[in-house]
């Protein structure tokens, strides 16, 4: 087992020769102004929405009537919908009652009117609500509040289930050293207060109530046809993801559909409700055909839900099975959602949004089973791009099982061998190809000798993993509770933090503790590749989930002032410190205020603006040099410590922002402000930027 600290103290030796044999050294930067220049990486842009903690959140107001109130029953409730008659409402007559089994719609998003003919133009329609950022980014923006508290959530039901299980096996040990019970329902009593104390609501229920009870949910607004910013082959990995955006309502019901309390809304007065807006195909009927662009339907009700596809009952033409049969006579377009099973996923499945539909047909039959199903027969709306699921398997694209596969391949692995899992590059831009030259990879950060690492802090006691102690000396550094939470054997960040405190050398607990997360090093298959436009580039070959750790930025330790003047690329600063106060527009971060009095002396005093250390990786680093920046990106910049509580030498950690596909590129935003490179005559130097996100702000610098 490798130590826990990735810092290596050593003598700094001059550029090495490149590790790989008649390499081509590297295409030089731009020529002036920019050869004297020092162009510095920092922590400085957070990209990721600010969730409050939940100390600062107030209760939300309970509108009038019926409230929200986040008890169990809401969201089980939702289940058992009301009876929808067919009869039309006739205009000029008062506004229908919503369903009970409805949620009021949210005042965030004015429903838009759609006319059901060129319905399927593109959706990544900008700035729709006026905030200035593209739909597009405003997906992503809900998606990792969604992520952040889910995560939140699972934290908070292990740590109550935890305390649950240990407070019932207290109380049988202490009923066990008791002689002869005097009550001999005692056993059954212990069985009851069993299951009443067993975890009882899932976390990613818990996080859409927590998104619905703050407004914060895309697309409150039921719509037909496309929505802004989720385009045909958009993959999500839960249903409560495709929840708070909006592009289905439910987390349970197949069937999503208009209430008729939108009957009395000028857009829809020609159209007869309930009407349905969106279907999702997850093979839970056995009825169900899917050719790819003709489905055959069954509709909702009679199923046991038991994940045996039988129908046990049969069905009724009421809700869903009304609104899909209406939605025939409106013609209005179905948005389909195909679902698959995926090892990748948390959930065991993955959604694909296959575009949008009509229903051509309808019919009663007896099924398989005998009982009565409806059917609908749907077709695909042509001018759409192509599908990315078929009937009987989910295709994406398939990165390779094995190096020797890789076109282009350079090198097949560049770590040479020192991460546990290789890391390949190739190049099928240059001709002839050559690997990225110029550079020893290293794991771990050097440290010259000139500069002193503080002396390691006392550790924690915990037996095992820091997660099963309430009473973690970790945890309190980190304010209670741990930054990490483990679902699934995947240690993952709850939120971005000013500082995570990691156990470190000194603590009692596992290697492999949740507090350690960032320490077990590589876990992800990825690979280095030559880009058009961008020098080179990493992408994964795994699904990697939100807060999951990607690496270490490593490099070697320099005082910033060592390094004016020079000709550098790949300057790092460490500049937590700066960003935890606030200076020169940082943002600062959850926790800020909190830990700054706790960390090393040295911080109370008043900061500089620049940061007094950084990481230098122009000759020595690993794969995090080769990270490209974005302006959307899918990274983001973390702040770690372990051993000391100096914050101005922390470690900068790389963690995932979004669920990263494979094959995607890695990005994370660079953090140089605009109009903040000034060559030596003076003048503004400014860069274009390539990475092609929605939000580019056209300029690196």
């Amino acid at each position: 087992m490798e130590t826990m600290n990735s810092v290596a103290v050593m003598e700094v030796a001059p550029v090495p020769d490149p590790p790989f044999e008649n390499a081509t050294p590297l295409t030089p930067p731009p020529p002036t102004p920019l050869e004297a220049l020092t162009l510095r990486r920092s922590a400085r842009c957070l990209n990721m929405p600010r969730r409050p903690s939940y100390a600062e959140q107030e209760r939300p107001k309970q509108p009038s009537g019926r409230g929200r109130g986040g008890d169990k029953r809401k969201i089980d409730e939702e289940s058992p919908e009301p009876q929808v008659t067919q009869e039309a409402k006739k205009p000029g007559r008062k506004a229908a009652k919503a369903d009970p089994g409805e949620r009021e719609p949210m005042p965030v998003i004015a429903a838009v009117p759609v006319s059901c003919a060129g319905v399927t133009g593109a959706a990544a329609k900008d700035d729709v609500m006026g905030s200035g950022k593209s739909a597009k980014l405003r997906v992503k923006e809900t998606l990792r509040a969604f992520n952040s508290h889910y995560l939140h959530f699972v934290q908070e039901e292990q740590k109550r289930a935890q305390a649950a299980l240990q407070e019932i096996e207290a109380k049988g040990c202490l009923k066990r050293q008791t002689k002869g019970g005097k009550n001999k329902g005692s056993k059954q009593d212990a069985e009851v207060e069993e299951k009443e104390k067993r975890p009882s609501k899932r976390p990613d229920l818990k996080a859409i109530t927590k998104m619905q009870e703050t407004n914060a949910v895309l697309y409150p607004e039921k719509r037909i046809g496309h929505l802004p910013g989720i385009d045909v082959g958009d993959r999500f990995y839960s249903r409560a993801e495709m929840v708070v955006l909006g592009i289905h309502s439910h987390w349970l019901n197949g069937i999503d559909y208009m209430g008729v309390k939108y009957e009395g809304k000028k857009e829809y007065e020609n159209l007869t409700f309930p009407l349905a807006t969106c279907i999702v195909m997850s093979g839970i009927y056995e009825d169900d055909l899917d050719k790819a662009d003709e489905i055959i339907y069954t509709g909702q009700g009679g199923n046991d839900l038991l994940g045996n596809h039988r129908q046990i009952g049969s069905q009724q033409l009421k809700r869903g099975n009304l609104a899909l049969k209406n939605s025939r006579d409106n013609g209005n377009p179905i948005r389909v959602i195909r679902g698959h099973v995926s090892k990748n996923s948390y959930t065991g499945k993955v959604y694909t949004y296959d575009g949008l539909y009509k229903v051509v047909d309808d019919w009663v039959q007896n099924g398989v089973q005998g009982h009565v199903v409806f059917k609908y027969k749907l077709k695909r709306l042509e001018g759409q791009p192509s599908l990315t699921t078929s009937e009987v398997r989910f295709t994406r694209a398939e990165a390779p099982t094995t190096i020797s596969e890789l076109p282009g391949l350079v090198c097949d692995d560049i770590s040479g061998g020192q991460e546990s899992i290789p890391i390949p590059a190739t190049n099928l831009v240059d001709d002839p190809p050559v690997p990225p030259s110029g550079f020893t990879y290293s794991k771990s950060l050097k440290v010259p000798k000139g500069i002193k690492i503080p002396s390691n802090i006392i550790g924690c006691d915990c037996e095992g993993d820091c997660a099963s102690n309430k009473n973690c000396s970790c945890a309190q550094r980190n304010g209670s509770d741990l930054p990490y939470v483990s679902y699934k054997n995947i240690g993952r960040l709850v939120e971005p933090k000013a500082v995570v405190f990691e156990c470190g050398a000194n603590c009692s607990c596992n290697h492999d503790c949740v507090n350690r997360t960032s320490q077990q090093g590589l876990q992800y298959r990825l690979e280095v590749f030559k880009t058009a436009s961008k020098g080179w580039g990493v992408r994964t070959w795994d699904t990697i989930l939100p807060g999951a750790p990607i690496c270490e930025y490593t490099g070697v330790l320099r005082r910033t002032e060592d390094l004016d003047g020079l000709q550098n690329n790949y300057v790092f600063d460490i500049d937590c410190l700066q960003t935890m106060k606030g200076l020169d527009g940082r943002e600062k971060r959850a926790g800020s205020e909190m830990h700054l009095p706790n960390l090393h002396p040295e911080n109370d005093s008043e900061a500089p603006p620049a940061p007094e250390y950084c990481i230098d990786a122009s000759s020595i680093g690993n794969f995090a040099r080769f990270i490209n920046h974005s302006c959307q990106p899918n990274l983001f910049v973390q702040c770690v410590l372990s051993s000391h509580n100096d914050v101005k030498l922390a470690k900068v950690t790389l963690f995932a922002a979004d669920t990263i596909l494979p094959l995607q590129e890695l990005s994370y935003d660079y953090g140089y402000r605009l109009d903040s490179v000034v060559g030596p005559d003076g003048n503004i130097v400014k860069l274009p930027c390539y990475c092609g996100a929605p939000d580019c702000r056209k300029r690196l610098y």
